[in-house]
């Protein structure tokens, strides 16, 4: 049972701070309190300063999910550059009343606290198996540990919309218009943020987030909402006048049409079209029978580009293809912000130059720093074998060195074309969106040796 000691009840002087927005410097308190626990340990018994790698991995990926897009080194690189603790911070720790034991350097500590340790990580949009590193921290262990809990929440989620992302592309195929609808179903505004940004390095054309593409440098997009049919066909009585009215502001701007009955609103269109009255570059449905509509609509205003949403995924693509729906766009909201998660995980791999491993059942770790050895022939992926760092170069490169970033960040085309060019690389079976198997990682005979002499010891 947990200790009350650790759990104490909110009081009127912090129930009422605000949390709707945050700072880089909130970052650092943003985080597990066992981290901070364990900080505290390890300064007391002398052990904070000890050199330690931990690994950040994925055990297992997600159901018919064949590979991951990593994404997000980005912004974990930012945190680690950032990383102190303000004087009043450090008060309000002390006020907790869960530190009343801590050693006084603790404190000394966080006061002069700044990230001074080593990063290797594979560049973002590569692709990515179980239990390979997508990144790892070299870094004195108390720095190394307090890390763990946002490095895992932006990784995680960024690879998990970037493979998301990657897997629409690869489905709907290079020509369509694919669109981040995904804000009002995000997990938080910061998420919301992170999931525009990993989905257009993943493989999607722009964001319909207004703050997400201007601080992203793209141009946001989107159409219309039922409301503003709805509200100018209440008092002008007519659907046609509500599509007249947005023209007269956004003109050519896709319209959309299945607020009540989308083949009647479509043949009305294609009169106007027809009498040079309106310009019409596309139509959205957001719900029916996409397929038959699509077919429908594109004999009705054969021109015009038809654009479709409404709580679509990789599989309901795949079966607008099949059924040969014309279909040049789609709006992926929901299930590409949401779903099943990335489960990575960072683990002690080594601690003053002494491997570790976890030998829990079902939770193994491999011991050591690891580089992972990928093989391509005539540019297509043959196998990986996940080996020791000492073994030679590989995916994972050096990317911060003493706390100094050694190169800019790369910019979201260079990321959309290494995904792009990462998943067309694997085989066929691999990117198959109802994937049923593992994908086997062969492991190095002097990691196997290694894990063996570890096993034995213990």
């Amino acid at each position: 049972m947990m200790s009350h000691s650790i759990a104490p009840s909110p009081t009127d002087s912090n129930s009422s701070r605000s949390i709707s927005s945050l700072s880089s410097l909130d970052y650092s308190l943003l985080t597990d309190l066992y981290q901070l626990t364990m900080t505290a340990c390890y300064v007391g018994e002398s052990v904070d300063r000890s050199v330690a790698s931990f690994e950040l991995f994925v055990r297992k990926l997600p159901k018919e999910f064949g590979y991951l897009i990593a994404m997000g080194l980005a912004q974990a690189l930012e945190y680690l550059e950032q990383l102190q603790f303000s004087p009043d911070q450090i008060v309000e720790l002390q006020a907790t009343g869960i530190f009343k034991n801590a050693p006084d350097r603790f404190w000394q500590l966080l006061a002069t606290a700044e990230f001074t340790g080593d990063v290797w990580a594979v560049p973002e949009g590569t692709a990515i198996f179980a239990n390979e590193p997508i990144l790892r921290i070299e870094a004195p262990l108390w720095q190394a540990q307090l890390v763990e809990t946002y490095l895992l929440n932006t990784i995680n989620y960024q690879t998990l919309i970037a493979t998301r992302a990657a897997r629409l592309r690869d489905v709907a195929g290079a020509d369509a218009t694919l669109l981040e609808f995904g804000t009002r179903r995000a997990f938080s505004p910061q998420a919301a943020i992170w999931a525009a940004r990993a989905a257009i390095a993943g493989g999607l054309d722009t964001t319909s987030n207004v703050l997400a593409a201007l601080k992203l440098g793209c141009q946001p997009s989107g159409t219309m909402a039922h409301s503003l049919v709805m509200a100018i066909n209440a008092i002008e009585g007519s659907e046609q006048a509500a599509f007249r009215a947005f023209h007269r502001y956004f003109p050519g701007a896709p319209l959309l049409i299945d607020t009540y009955d989308p083949i009647k609103a479509a043949t009305e269109l294609a009169k106007q079209v027809a009498a040079g009255e309106i310009e019409l570059s596309g139509i959205r449905l957001d719900s029916g029978d996409l397929a038959s509509l699509s077919k429908q609509i594109a004999e009705i205003l054969p021109n015009v580009d038809i654009f479709a949403s409404g709580d679509l995924d990789e599989w309901e693509i795949a079966k607008l293809r099949t059924a040969n729906a014309p279909i040049n766009g789609y709006g992926l909201g929901t299930k590409l912000v949401t779903g099943s998660p990335v489960n990575g995980v960072y683990k002690l791999v080594e601690i003053d130059n002494i491997p570790t491993m976890k030998q829990s059942s079902g939770k193994m770790t491999y011991p050591g720093k690891k580089q992972i050895f990928r093989e391509l022939t005539d540019g297509k992926f043959t196998s990986d074998t996940l080996g020791l760092a000492t073994e030679g170069a590989g995916l994972l490169q050096i990317v911060m060195n003493k706390g100094n970033r050694l190169q800019p960040d790369d910019s979201l085309s260079t990321i959309r074309q290494r995904t792009d060019a990462n998943v067309a690389s694997l085989t066929a079976e691999i990117r198959d969106i109802n994937y049923d198997r593992f994908t086997s990682v062969n492991i190095s005979p002097s990691l196997l040796e290694l894990t063996q002499n570890l096993k034995e010891k213990t």
